[in-house]
């Protein structure tokens, strides 16, 4: 029987508790996921993509079910190089829905074999951005139950 493998992408700039919820929820459906970090010139990101990649890979580091990975291009190409045949996305409110439908759609044009599957936020982390969190620790806020608490100690370096 072919694996089930979905690619999880995106920036992960840090990557948040939102995140890990539904990369769990994912292997609930899928054998396997890839978390694929994107390498986007265009962001002015807080971490480096190798930063992202390391904490990503401390967090799920003893799942064999994920992988985490990087990739630059179109995404529905790493997803057939991966020999996956699904991406999966989070949605937090309607407002991602417009632009998310539209990735899905222009994907699906490009690849036939390559489905979106998107998935609801859990309702206590349907307000959680990467963005919004970065604002609050800039501050010196509380995020200690936004992200990982290794991604918090990180944040937290980064603005001392």
């Amino acid at each position: 029987m072919k694996s089930r493998i979905a690619i999880y992408p995106g920036s992960f700039d840090p990557i948040t508790n939102g995140h890990m919820d539904i990369i769990h929820r994912g292997l609930e459906i899928f054998d396997r996921v890839i978390i694929a970090v994107a390498r986007n010139s265009e962001k002015n990101s807080l971490f480096t993509v190798q930063e992202r990649l390391a904490l990503i890979n401390k967090l799920v580091d003893d799942n064999q079910q994920l992988e985490v990975d990087t990739f630059d291009g179109l995404l529905v190409d790493y997803v057939v190089e991966r020999e996956a045949s699904v991406i999966l996305r989070g949605l937090r409110a309607v407002s991602d829905f417009e632009y998310e439908f539209q990735l899905a759609q222009m994907n699906r044009s490009i690849s036939q074999q390559v489905e979106t599957l998107f998935m609801m936020t859990s309702p206590q982390n349907a307000y959680l951005s990467s963005s919004i969190i970065k604002e609050v620790a800039s501050h010196c806020g509380d995020i200690d139950k936004f992200v990982p608490p290794i991604v918090a100690e990180e944040l937290r370096k980064k603005f001392a």
